[in-house]
């Protein structure tokens, strides 16, 4: 896949960050500490951490379920464990095309844009539960009520994120309730410049809205909810068990603020693997209850290795045995061409 300005934009943020970062930061000191740490909650942290994308490949089973009979949650994982290996191999977050793509090869009967259009509910179920998680943390005592992180507060932060949700809950909205008028304006506008182009626009929009079919069931909703609560809850409890490896005193509801803060963080363009972006919000999100900068990288650094090998390992072994390369990517099926 060739590499463009925004990828390059993203390496250059994220070893920016990661400059920034480190910069006040002792590395004989973050290398003890990571050395004199308890290896068996670390050896918890990680099974837990990995954990987390079987739960994410259960919920897309429920998020794909409109399409009638359900996909084995085995080739979801696949997918999945794909998709998040080129996540942390490739810039530009082309994980998230990968693990549609690697779908549709399983599954020829799962229309390209629909899986991308069931990956937008992924993410908006994400979004929802981080940051009811992220206002939850703030309720705890330990919570410092005037903390800010890089300048923003707690407020802020939960503010900007709502704002990106509702954004994202308008267009959801425009697809459940009416997609075949949102498929036809947006045939009639494109069209307008090329009318070949307009009939793809309108097969992508029509594949999209099969892809967030699952919102017009209340029953659906409340299954792929609960997979959602139960992923982040998982990860949260992986970030508390890194806490408790290394000594730190930080509470579990830490862990929900500080995953709030580095979903945000990793939005932004950056590295593969998230690289920078991750130790530059731990650093900021632990240092509200008072964790000293070499203690609070040193979890950065050690979750992060932690939680990115076995994954990735895992990804790329499914990836050789489904017979496929990265730079198929580069040549999407016909119907988002």
């Amino acid at each position: 896949m060739r590499i463009g300005w925004r990828a390059l934009l993203g390496i250059a943020l994220s070893v920016l960050l990661l400059w920034a970062t480190l910069r006040d930061v002792a590395i004989g000191r973050v290398l003890t500490l990571l050395s004199t740490s308890n290896g068996a909650l670390w050896l918890a942290c990680t099974v837990t951490a990995t954990a987390i994308f079987p739960l994410r490949a259960r919920r897309w089973q429920a998020i794909l379920a409109p399409l009638g009979t359900r996909i084995p949650v085995t080739a979801l994982w696949h997918a999945t464990a794909i998709g998040m290996m080129v996540n942390n191999v490739v810039p530009a977050r082309a994980g998230e095309l990968a693990r549609a793509f690697s779908l549709t090869r399983a599954r020829p009967d799962v229309p390209f844009g629909t899986a991308i259009g069931s990956l937008v509910v992924d993410r908006l179920f994400d979004g929802t539960i981080v940051l009811l998680l992220l206002l939850a943390a703030t309720l705890d005592p330990r919570f410092p009520v005037d903390a800010t992180v890089l300048g923003w507060s707690a407020g802020r932060i939960a503010g900007a994120a709502a704002t990106v949700l509702g954004v994202v809950l308008l267009g959801l909205a425009a697809l459940v309730l009416a997609p075949d008028a949102l498929g036809r304006a947006a045939e009639r506008g494109v069209g307008l410049i090329s009318p070949a182009a307009g009939r793809r626009v309108r097969t992508l929009v029509d594949s999209v809205a099969a892809g967030v079919a699952v919102l017009r069931s209340p029953a659906l909703v409340r299954e792929v909810a609960w997979w959602t609560l139960l992923h982040w809850l998982t990860n949260a409890v992986a970030f508390w068990l890194g806490f408790r490896a290394l000594g730190l005193d930080a509470p579990l509801s830490a862990a929900f603020f500080l995953q709030g803060i580095i979903a945000i963080g990793v939005a932004i363009p950056q590295a593969p693997g998230f690289f920078g972006v991750f130790e530059a919000a731990g650093k900021a999100g632990l240092a509200l209850y008072l964790v000293p900068p070499d203690a609070a990288v040193s979890w950065a650094i050690g979750f992060h290795l932690l939680s990115f090998v076995p994954i990735t390992v895992l990804g790329a072994w499914y990836l050789a045995r489904q017979r496929w390369h990265l730079r198929d990517l580069a040549a999407p099926p016909q119907e988002t061409a």
